[in-house]
């Protein structure tokens, strides 16, 4: 005990009981300071709180539990019940330290000190932070015995410790059997079938509820976002807003995420004006959202306006920011924000890494590449995850170094997916390296066997070193394995109405004219020396019918309907679910130069920005 509680005035006035001078911090001290005042004359009420008491004694020794009982009703004039006393402990460890706060509603049992509906409630809440659902259960039975089942409140929070451990027989039979149910009763059961991915019931029970709440409403769309189903998400966030229901910024947050992966820059846009009329801005994390946004809708430099405008940034913002820049093949700037990122103090994590080595892999810096893979593990104690070592595989592989990336992922301590021997075999089909690349199709054939991709690179690597009758080869493996080339598809987004070309497709409404619109175009790109690059078709066809095939690309058809319907001089931005081949690849730098277009196309790699005839990118891979 500290020498300022022993040597405490004759006369303690009530207001100093707070005070940390005076408090004891352990029943031990309090003890001892007990024996002080006795002996002084002073009650131990002009010292000590009641709450003060239960905090110190409630979770410590049975014997320390059994003191604070006893000076409960000898030591203090005040009529405070005494589970008032202990409830009050209940509520503040059930947050603080919940598996206390379960010890303590225990050994309240066990006095045979008969818990009320705050107390069942404060432990329930404890229950579902430590996920112990064998005392949740127990609680229920107390709640049972005691007939509080008509205390709405009281259910929630037991529906809520059902959820929270997943338990959804019991959390139905909750739901089910409860006389009373309010809002809060549907968004607790709905928010954890959205965590679980069963979007079918959580979607029925919206349906189906009597009142929704912006919570309500921003769990389901969160929902669609986290199962990959950013379509739904956004037609329901349309459907909130003709509900009048106005979004908060944890809706925001969710839309912005489903804008995202579907490439949805307009209503992007839109919710980015009310995020600011809100001021939700201020919101951390609705920036970094904002700078994913506008990073997957190929709005590098907008990202780059909203991450400069932060006055608060995280780790998560400074990655996004780098990892966006990478994406875009703007690799300088990403190596300058990382160094603005040390100079601010803020630590990389693993994810600034996947970034960095990226954008070293794009501009060809094999040195500085080498130098941050070790500087992410020996001075920031970072382990590599597989993202890591695919990184390292593609910037060896781009440097040629085929075989020493070959033996890179050969010692890899965890064992290698079909990215990174998809990075050996890009790097096999740009330096023509045979060998190299049917070792990496021979692990890829096992990995991924339905991915044509695979077998489309080999066949041209086959074709490159004029090993014809091998490239034909590839071609009947395909056939008698029964892979299927995936359909390629394109989108894009105009007046906030997403139009889906399929390649060699004859459905949209305006196909005759996207036809006559391309052969114009066709036309000025020959006499500029454009010649179109039949291998990528693995097809036995003859030549004339494999350019067919080529000029009927999901890609090509988007371009040109955005020619179509879009102002002189306006950005052109597609979104693509597979690479953008190399016949593509080389056409829309021709497109770009011949509208003074810039041409922004999202694949399933990374973005190309087509301006002025050439490539955001350093090379075509």
């Amino acid at each position: 005990m500290s020498s300022s509680a022993l040597s405490l005035p004759l006369t303690v006035q009530p207001h100093h009981r707070s005070s940390s001078a005076s408090s004891p911090a352990s029943p031990s001290q309090l003890k001892q300071l007990h024996a002080h005042l006795l002996k002084a004359g002073i009650p131990l009420s002009s010292a000590v709180s009641l709450s003060d008491v239960a905090s110190l004694c409630g979770v410590s020794d049975a014997a320390s539990f059994a003191y604070a009982r006893s000076l409960f009703r000898h030591c203090y004039s005040s009529t405070t019940p005494e589970l008032i006393l202990w409830n009050s402990c209940l509520n503040a460890l059930s947050s603080s330290s919940p598996s206390d706060a379960l010890l303590l509603f225990s050994r309240l049992r066990f006095a045979d000190i008969l818990p009320d509906t705050f107390s069942c409630s404060f432990t329930l809440k404890a229950c579902s932070r430590t996920s112990s659902l064998s005392l949740g259960k127990a609680v229920h039975a107390l709640i049972e015995k005691l007939g509080f089942q008509v205390d709405v409140f009281l259910l929630n929070t037991l529906l809520h410790m059902y959820c929270r451990c997943e338990a959804m027989i019991d959390a139905r039979r909750v739901f089910e059997t409860m006389p009373v149910r309010d809002v809060v009763t549907w968004n607790i059961l709905i928010t954890q079938y959205t965590k679980l991915g069963v979007m079918e019931i959580a979607r029925e029970l919206f349906e189906v509820m009597p009142e929704r709440s912006v919570r309500s409403w921003t769990a389901l769309i969160a929902g669609y976002v986290q199962c990959g189903q950013p379509k739904e998400a956004i037609q329901l966030f349309q459907e909130m807003e003709n509900a009048g229901c106005q979004p908060n910024e944890v809706t925001v947050v969710a839309a912005l995420a489903a804008c995202a992966d579907l490439g949805a820059l307009d209503l992007g846009e839109r919710l980015c004006k009310y995020a600011k009329s809100c001021g939700f801005l201020k919101n951390v994390r609705v920036c970094n959202t904002l700078i994913d946004m506008y990073i997957k809708c190929g709005c590098v430099d907008i990202a780059r306006n909203v991450f400069d405008g932060m006055t608060e940034r995280t780790v998560v913002s400074w990655s996004a920011m780098i990892g966006g820049h990478a994406m875009h093949g703007q690799g300088e700037e990403a190596l300058e924000l990382f160094t603005k990122m040390e100079e601010s103090g803020i630590r990389p994590n693993s994810v600034t890494f996947v970034g960095l080595l990226h954008a070293c892999s794009h501009m060809g810096l094999l040195d500085e590449g080498r130098r941050f893979f070790t500087s992410m593990i020996e001075d920031y104690g970072l382990v590599p995850e597989i993202e890591h070592y695919g990184c390292m595989v593609d910037l060896l592989s781009r440097a040629g170094l085929l075989e020493e990336a070959h033996e890179f992922i050969r010692k890899m301590p965890v064992e290698p997916n079909g990215v990174v021997w998809g990075a050996l075999l890009g790097g096999a089909r740009v330096h023509k390296d045979i060998k190299m690349g049917e070792e990496a199709i021979k692990h890829l054939v096992k990995l991924d066997p339905s991915n044509d991709g695979y077998y489309v690179v080999l066949s041209n690597i086959y074709a490159d070193a004029g090993h014809f009758d091998a490239a034909a080869q590839v071609r009947r493996l395909m056939r008698d394995q029964g892979v299927k080339k995936t359909p390629g598809w394109s989108t894009i987004t105009i007046n906030s109405v997403t139009h889906e070309f399929v390649a060699g497709e004859s459905k949209h409404p305006q196909t005759e004219e996207i036809y006559k619109k391309w052969d114009e175009l066709l036309h000025e790109m020959k006499l500029r020396g454009y010649v179109p690059d039949s291998s990528v078709v693995l097809l036995d066809m003859d030549e004339a019918e494999k350019e067919h095939v080529l000029y009927r690309h999901s890609e090509k058809l988007a371009v040109v309907f955005g020619l179509m319907n879009t102002p002189p001089g306006s950005t052109i931005r597609i979104m693509k679910n597979l690479r953008v081949c190399s016949d593509c690849h080389a056409a829309l730098k021709l497109i770009s130069e011949i509208t003074d277009r810039q041409i922004v196309v999202r694949d399933r790699n990374r973005f190309h920005s087509f301006k002025n005839g050439t490539c955001s990118c350093r090379d075509y891979w």
